[in-house]
């Protein structure tokens, strides 16, 4: 049995405890593996780990120089690195993002990942590079390499140390620490790249760096981008890119086939002193970092708010601001069904949601109506009619059928008619007798509108999209993950939910939705989780007309 598949085993067995997305990212694998999107190596991944084992040695501390010893954990790891190869047998994986837990030996992993590297990958004049925003945090791995090196005489015996990188004359290699420089980094022709502690790299000017690295990886045959960090607090930076990036593809929301995320992270914020969810973040818990310390630390955070939230943030990896993609596809597609049709809800409460968004882009109304215990969802979109086109190429979207379907109406020319809205609204009462009780709206640009329909007589609340939203968000993701909640085949409103990821605050304890990207739309399930504000909010005054039991009874719906 390979690493992989012993620790996956490990894994289901409940033997090793790993968090939700760790398990996903295995179960990712071996689903891989198995259907032949990507194939296994024994060969490359005996050739990573037996180098490792037997020429990378510790530099520091009470181990030093003995030779690593890799734990179950690191052995998958390098296994997927290294011995997962596509059809024409080199590495699958080219960008791997490893998030774990403080103590578990990142930079001596990484400092190992990129010795093997230097001197077995292969190629002839690779170029190894260790990238930080400042050159004293590049130097901690690049440090590391020289001394790991300098501590096994085959390999010291092969290098030169140059005043700014380290030489292999035999393969022309070299290996160098570079402070961020994105217009000098245009140059470069790396075959491997080591950025350590992502989670501290300044948002826009380290999301450019991250881009720049990366294309210049596209002259490589099989190049390596190792990102591994601790979470941080630095926000909308390249670690929450490569977040929500990881969590798309391990949901299955992505077409990404390059990306590795390794997340050791905690699933239950609340449990953040318990040592063994702790054990989720920390796969070398017992081994380089003590449990006695690990409580020592606990004790710590328990007496300071300043404390708990760096040791959430550094021992549970629970990030500051931190987004993921909220819904797995198989969710989400389990809520989809057949056409669902206004006329078969005849005489029904329901409550509405209506996000305005911009009046020059897409606006969406949702109303939910329970019948039998069950959701449903009924969402409309509306487009300038002007747009529609250039919308199409945009978001690379068939908008046109979508109005075919009666899913999307054009409305006004540059602008969005919020009067058709309000008209969506009054059908639902005057053609299919569906009554609303309650209209949950976002008040940007609502004025107009919002008058509109109070003058008609509907009953307007408005809600603020914030961190305010969490229960709400929780209610409406249970009822989804329970079967309860439809959307009937509102391909459009699909779309809106798989592009929404979670933000969480400090202490993971709220939440609010935002974009799984810049160019993608989420304004349906805004409009939804309007709707289902006023439900939440109004459920004690109103909860006995919303259940639609009265009339069921009464032979009305």
């Amino acid at each position: 049995m390979n690493n992989i598949y012993e620790y996956y085993q490990g894994i289901k067995s409940g033997e090793i405890i790993v968090g939700q997305w760790v398990r996903l990212w295995y179960e990712y694998i071996v689903k891989g593996l198995e259907s032949k999107a990507f194939y296994f190596s024994q060969k490359k991944a005996n050739r990573a780990l037996k180098f490792i084992e037997n020429f990378c040695r510790h530099h520091e501390g009470a181990l030093a120089p003995q030779l690593l010893k890799l734990e179950l954990w690191q052995k998958a790891l390098i296994s997927v690195i290294f011995g997962i190869v596509d059809e024409k047998n080199r590495r699958q994986f080219r960008e791997v993002f490893v998030v774990v837990g403080r103590k578990n030996g990142k930079s001596l992993l990484a400092s190992a990942i990129a010795n093997y590297m230097t001197f077995l990958d292969g190629e002839y004049g690779a170029r190894i590079y260790f990238v930080a925003p400042k050159l004293e945090q590049a130097n901690l791995c690049y440090n590391a390499l020289y001394e790991m090196i300098k501590k096994d005489p085959e390999l010291s015996e092969l290098i030169k140390k140059r005043r700014t990188d380290i030489y292999v004359e035999s393969t022309n290699t070299t290996a160098k620490a570079l402070a961020f420089n994105a217009r000098k980094s245009d140059g470069l022709n790396p075959s491997c790249i080591i950025a350590d502690e992502v989670s501290s790299w300044a948002g826009d000017s380290g999301l450019k760096q991250y881009e720049v690295l990366k294309s210049a990886l596209g002259a490589r045959s099989q190049p390596l981008l190792l990102s591994i960090s601790t979470a941080g607090y630095v926000d909308e930076g390249i670690f929450d890119e490569l977040m929500r990036r990881s969590t798309a593809v391990i949901n299955g929301d992505s077409r990404e086939q390059r990306l590795a995320p390794f997340l050791y992270m905690i699933d239950d914020v609340a449990k953040w002193n318990d040592i063994n969810e702790l054990q989720k973040a920390n796969p070398n818990l017992g081994v380089s970092v003590s449990v006695d310390y690990m409580l020592e630390e606990i004790a710590i955070a328990e007496g300071s708010l300043s404390k708990k939230v760096e040791f959430l943030t550094k021992y549970c990896n629970i990030k500051q601001n931190s987004s993921t993609a909220w819904l797995p596809t198989e969710v989400i597609q389990n809520a989809m069904g057949e056409t669902l049709k206004l006329e078969d809800f005849r005489d029904c409460y329901a409550v509405l949601g209506i996000d305005l968004s911009r009046t020059t882009d897409l606006t969406s109304a949702s109303a939910v109506i329970e019948r039998d215990g069950q959701l449903y969802v009924f969402s409309h979109f509306w487009l300038p009619s002007e747009k529609v086109e250039e919308a199409s190429v945009r978001d690379n979207l068939p908008y046109r059928i979508y109005i075919q379907r009666g899913l999307l109406s054009p409305s006004g020319d540059n602008v969005v008619d919020y009067n058709d809205c309000f008209n969506w609204c009054r059908e639902l009462v005057e053609k299919y007798r569906i009554y609303p009780v309650m209209v949950g709206y976002d008040r940007y640009n609502a004025n107009y509108l919002t008058q509109q329909m109070k003058e008609y007589g509907f009953h307007m609340d408005d809600v603020v999209q914030g961190f305010n939203l969490s229960p709400v968000i929780r209610e409406v993701e249970g009822t989804l993950r329970d079967g309860r909640m439809h959307f009937g085949d509102n391909d459009l409103m699909k779309l809106h939910l798989l592009d929404t990821a979670l933000k969480y605050s400090a202490e993971k304890e709220r939440c609010r939705i935002v974009k799984l990207a810049n160019n993608v739309h989420i304004d349906g399930v805004a409009s939804l989780l309007c709707a289902m504000t006023v439900r939440q909010k109004w459920w004690g005054e109103l909860g006995t007309r919303l259940t639609n039991e009265r009339r069921k009874s009464n032979g009305t719906a």
